[in-house]
């Protein structure tokens, strides 16, 4: 081919590239500018329609008294105080409840995960009938489980069962050398998300560990390295590159169905929103407060989550 076609054909397809990547962005741009305008159309109409009901949208409900009680509170609370404060109790309670469960269920859907590779026959199987009973109940049932058939049927506060290290009664759990008391309610909902998560973390831990090759175990092996070495510095560091993006769904899973703290009684904040509902008839407005406290806690798990995975991502050079 002559240097000129060449040089022609050259020049048009570039000239292609650049025509073609101008016209995605101008498609881009067309259709953000249509969610922003579809955004805008609704809530217009939805703050038209709150109006012409005689509720507009406004949060200066959230300074009246909230004149109810909340029994499991981490800081100084009283009917008198706002909606603000109360929903403040309700958001830590809630934040207590999803980082004791995220923790619980690490360390609990590790410990499964390994022991579904276990060569031992009894282990392996304990760890599968454990994983498929978890995961295929509703976690809303295991909740009220966990709650009537544990919590419920404990003894009142003046029989409490002593195990040296906490008292358990009806009322909650002491644990002595902390200071401190645990209600039903609390101990129910994190049981209930611990071992509901806990199952599914097992599997991707166990998919994230046969996703090493076996030469790894196999040289480490050569190398005399126990079993449990083996996993802790060799076969997990290199797992964990699978294991942490499904780590983070189960995570944000963890914080969104918190909200179920409702059925078993735990003020969480959804709990504490549903009775500023009741008493403010405000339901858009407090909603909209909910999706944007459940909204930051998901991204605030993901962006935490990304930067971790990062730390164990391999860089290319």
């Amino acid at each position: 081919m002559p240097a000129s076609n060449t040089k022609f054909a050259t020049s048009w397809q570039n000239n292609l590239k650049t025509n073609f990547w101008n016209w995605r962005t101008i498609t881009q741009l067309i259709f953000l500018v249509i969610v922003i305008t579809c955004s805008i159309l609704a809530w217009n109409t939805l703050a038209r329609n709150m109006r012409n009901s005689g509720l507009a949208i406004s949060f200066d409900f959230l300074g009246d008294p909230a004149s109810f009680d909340i029994a499991d509170s981490p800081f100084p609370y009283k009917a008198s105080d706002s909606y603000t404060v109360a929903l403040q109790v309700g958001l830590l309670n809630s934040l207590k409840a999803i980082a004791v469960s995220i923790i619980s269920a690490t360390v609990v859907g590790v410990t499964v995960g390994v022991s579904r590779l276990s060569n031992n026959w009894l282990v392996k199987q304990l760890a599968r009938v454990y994983v498929e009973i978890l995961r295929n109940t509703p976690l809303l049932l295991q909740l009220f489980f966990w709650y009537s058939a544990i919590f419920l049927t404990l003894p009142s506060a003046s029989d409490r069962i002593s195990l040296g290290f906490a008292t358990l009664a009806k009322d909650g759990i002491t644990i002595a050398a902390l200071k401190m008391t645990l209600s039903s309610e609390f101990c129910a909902l994190v049981l209930g998300l611990t071992m509901f998560s806990s199952a599914f973390i097992a599997e991707i831990v166990r998919g994230g560990i046969l996703s090493v090759p076996k030469g790894q175990t196999e040289a480490a092996k050569a190398l005399g390295l126990s079993n449990f070495q083996t996993m802790r510095k060799i076969v997990l560091p290199q797992a964990l590159r699978v294991i942490i993006p499904s780590l983070t769904s189960q995570y944000v899973n963890i914080a969104k169905n918190s909200s179920l703290a409702i059925a078993i009684g735990y003020t969480d904040i959804y709990r504490i929103a549903s009775t500023t509902i009741n008493q403010t008839g405000r339901p858009v407005n407090v909603i909209l407060i909910i999706m944007g406290v459940y909204l930051a806690m998901s991204l605030s798990i993901s962006a935490s989550m990304n930067l971790l995975n990062r730390q164990f991502q391999i860089v290319e050079r």
